[in-house]
């Protein structure tokens, strides 16, 4: 009788030890109780349309990661609202590390000021994982335009306030305060059109329906190459090794003008922090490696990546800087 019993009480401790570890594999799905993360395929959201440098990043790690953790990464394009809409959905997902983000620096810092509100906070909302590429603009005109330089560009608009207008990739995103800190310091006058993303807003400065606008360097350098698109000029403070012929607007006329554009992998509030670790983890490996270093490299990329905390607080450093441009610029979301 005493062996049954004890034989009883020892399968009871037993099942409750293995409802314990159950539960922990749910509540904590990168946790080492049950199948490791990922257990399933992660959707990669992008919240530009397809053809812009969200896209082109995205698709740089998710096929890698896809091959590094067994699991398919999917891109799933939900642009709207200068990159608002896309990051919303993911900041209202589960934090369970199936739904992440390729977020930019429009709707993580700049959007913060722009709009007179959010319905995410990306310091709260979100959980940094990994800053993926930081990248100049490029001023980019259709060939046909007559300004061939930031001067001439500068000299028309001052002779012809509002006479022209310059593609975006939408409100909030920094080709749209780019253009705005080149009239913020110049006094110069210029009609807005934003896009949902930098792709449309793209095929309308190769068909010339908008004769020019800021662009990311990932999205036009080869349009620029290819002599679909002339470039004035560099946003960053040095010319770029991969277009070593075009001047930055800080030499052009413009001193003192400085801007870049940034790229990160997010995830929702709550994904645990195991979770948060293998793709920090993984990610810093793709973006590590000869090939992908390379290809960022050729498409003027900065070497970034980093930790999940390092990224944290670029963020919130990004939000007080461009903070102060649009209050002095008076951009506001159209």
């Amino acid at each position: 009788m005493n062996k049954r019993l004890g034989q009883m009480r020892l399968r009871m401790k037993l099942a409750g030890h293995l409802a314990f570890m159950t539960l922990l594999a749910v509540l904590n799905p990168g946790s080492g109780y049950g199948q490791a993360y990922p257990a399933k395929p992660v959707t990669f959201i992008s919240p530009y349309a397809p053809g812009g440098t969200t896209d082109i990043l995205a698709r740089i790690l998710a096929p890698r990661l896809q091959q590094a953790l067994g699991q398919p990464f999917l891109v799933e394009y939900r642009p709207g609202a200068g990159g608002n809409v896309g990051t919303d959905m993911v900041a209202k997902a589960p934090g369970d590390g199936y739904t992440i983000l390729m977020g930019a620096s429009g709707p993580l810092s700049i959007n913060v000021t722009l709009f007179k509100s959010l319905p995410y906070d990306p310091t709260t909302d979100l959980v940094p994982v990994v800053h993926v590429a930081s990248v100049p603009l490029v001023l980019v005109a259709h060939p046909s335009f007559p300004a061939k330089s930031v001067r001439d560009l500068i000299e028309l608009m001052k002779a012809k306030p509002d006479a022209y207008s310059y593609a975006s990739a939408g409100s909030g995103t920094p080709q749209h305060l780019s253009a705005e800190l080149l009239k913020l310091m110049t006094g110069v006058r210029a009609t807005h059109i934003p896009y949902k993303g930098s792709g449309p807003a793209i095929n309308d400065l190769m068909g010339g329906q908008v004769p020019f606008g800021f662009e990311s360097m990932i999205a036009v350098l080869q349009q620029v190459k290819g002599g679909k698109l002339q470039a004035l000029g560099m946003t960053d403070t040095r010319r770029s090794p991969v277009l070593p012929d075009v001047p930055t607007l800080a030499e052009s006329g413009v001193p003192g003008y400085d801007a870049i554009a940034w790229y990160g992998v997010l995830a929702p509030k709550g994904t645990p922090g195991s979770v948060v670790s293998v793709l920090n983890s993984e990610m810093r490996k793709v973006l590590g490696s000869a090939e992908v270093k390379q290809r960022l490299l050729d498409l003027g990329s900065s070497d970034v990546a980093g930790t999940s905390e390092h990224f944290g607080a670029f963020i919130k450093s990004e939000i007080a800087k461009w903070g102060k441009v649009v209050r002095a610029s008076g951009a506001s979301a159209d």
